[in-house]
């Protein structure tokens, strides 16, 4: 059984929101004087894209992250044995000593280089995204600046 649309009055509640994602058909619900619906609606619309886009490149920038952390972990494992395997044909304690030196020496700046790398992968991520969200939040106030146009030549005086 359907029910019955009831007319409150007030066009929010009164929409037809049954598809919103018809931003179009949904704008021509709100016709204000002096507010360009339509231009709303199309920003609102490069606002999602942005948003979309901004979630891809998060997205990409962990996968890269990840697939560099897994490369990393692989190449610790196989020095690691390497290692292992060096210091059983080691027959005098101070070459252990020495040996145990040198590794802990590179180690060290082996693990600063990858921690280099790695945080210049977060970071040119992190700068993608928020390049892309400024230049979005800046151009949809001017677009939202745009959509809204003086009334009956009110021009300087508010819009009630």
């Amino acid at each position: 059984m359907a029910k019955a649309k009831t007319k409150t009055g007030n066009p929010f509640l009164d929409a037809d929101m049954g598809n919103i994602m018809d931003f179009g058909k949904f704008a021509e619900q709100f016709k204000f004087p002096g507010v360009d619906a339509q231009a709303l609606v199309e920003s609102q619309q490069r606002n999602v894209e942005a948003i979309t886009k901004i979630n891809q490149i998060a997205f990409e920038g962990i996968q890269a992250i990840m697939q560099r952390q897994s490369e990393i972990l692989r190449e610790t494992m196989d020095e690691t044995a390497k290692v292992v395997q060096s210091f059983s044909k080691t027959d005098k304690p101070e070459d252990v000593w020495a040996k145990q030196a040198d590794l802990l020496k590179d180690s060290y700046e082996h693990g600063l280089s990858n921690l280099r790398e790695l945080t210049e992968l977060s970071t040119k991520t992190n700068t993608q995204a928020a390049d892309l969200l400024t230049h979005r939040v800046t151009d949809g106030l001017n677009e939202l600046k745009g959509a809204f146009k003086p009334v009956n030549g009110a021009a300087g005086k508010a819009v009630q």
